[in-house]
């Protein structure tokens, strides 16, 4: 199985932590974020990692993956990030942000899951949220679930009394949504350009993979909620860095 992992950003809010390294390379306890990433892959039996790297990309470290360079990482976004990875995407792929550790429990629900698209969701998402700052709860990629999928999911677009839980950024593609996820993300290009706007994002190039996962459901695809209870945490800010050092409980 593979996965694909976009390492593309600057890491502007971690600060001085991210001046010579990008944000993937971070100490956490003695092992970047992502090597703690590749392990808990590989205990799920994800062989195949592939990184899409840009801000000081050649200083990402971690043995055994393949690479793919976004040269644009200034001007675009997640999304745009991913399809640097195309050449890999057919099959099917986990997808996974750089910023975020979990443990192998919630790599191995993904993967064990049913659903041609998989979304992690962590339902004590609140928790996290407890004295955090810096990164308050209008920037969590909260998700409404109706009738057992996902309706609706990103920043500023689901209420916390309605949300059953906070998307983390790793999900899973089978090779029948990839293709999908290819050939609209073409098709969109194609039709309305990378300056239009798409989603919630100024435009298609700035755009979050949540804008996509909503307009697929918007046409009907079924977005499976993977549900976990904790098992990780998101690296967006100092704060964030700091605290996780003192509290990492896996």
């Amino acid at each position: 199985m593979k996965a694909i992992i976009v390492a593309a950003g600057m890491g502007r809010r971690l600060g001085s932590h991210t001046a010579e390294i990008p944000k993937c390379m971070v100490d956490v306890a003695g092992t970047s974020i992502l090597q703690r990433q590749v392990d808990a892959l590989r205990a799920a039996a994800v062989d195949e990692i592939n990184v899409v790297r840009g801000y000081l990309g050649d200083r990402i470290t971690v043995p055994g993956l393949r690479f793919f360079d976004n040269p644009d990482f200034r001007d675009n976004n997640i999304l745009a990030s991913l399809f640097f990875a195309a050449p890999v995407m057919a099959g099917g792929f986990v997808f996974s942000y750089s910023d975020i550790l979990y443990d192998a429990t919630v790599t191995r629900a993904l993967v064990a899951a049913a659903g041609d698209y998989r979304l992690i969701i962590d339902r004590g998402w609140h928790r996290s949220y407890a004295g955090r700052t810096d990164h308050p709860v209008s920037e969590g990629e909260l998700t409404l679930v109706e009738g057992g999928l996902v309706k609706r999911v990103g920043k500023g677009l689901v209420s916390p009394e309605v949300t059953v839980g906070e998307f983390i950024g790793l999900a899973y593609f089978s090779a029948a949504a990839a293709a999908r996820l290819l050939a609209e993300h073409a098709r969109l290009r194609a039709a309305r350009g990378d300056d239009a706007p798409f989603g919630t994002a100024r435009t298609l190039r700035k755009a979050y993979l949540t804008d996509m996962l909503n307009h697929l459901i918007d046409q009907g695809a079924p977005m499976t909620p993977v549900f976990i209870d904790g098992h990780w945490r998101e690296i967006d800010t100092v704060e964030d860095l700091l605290r996780v050092r003192q509290e990492l409980d896996f």
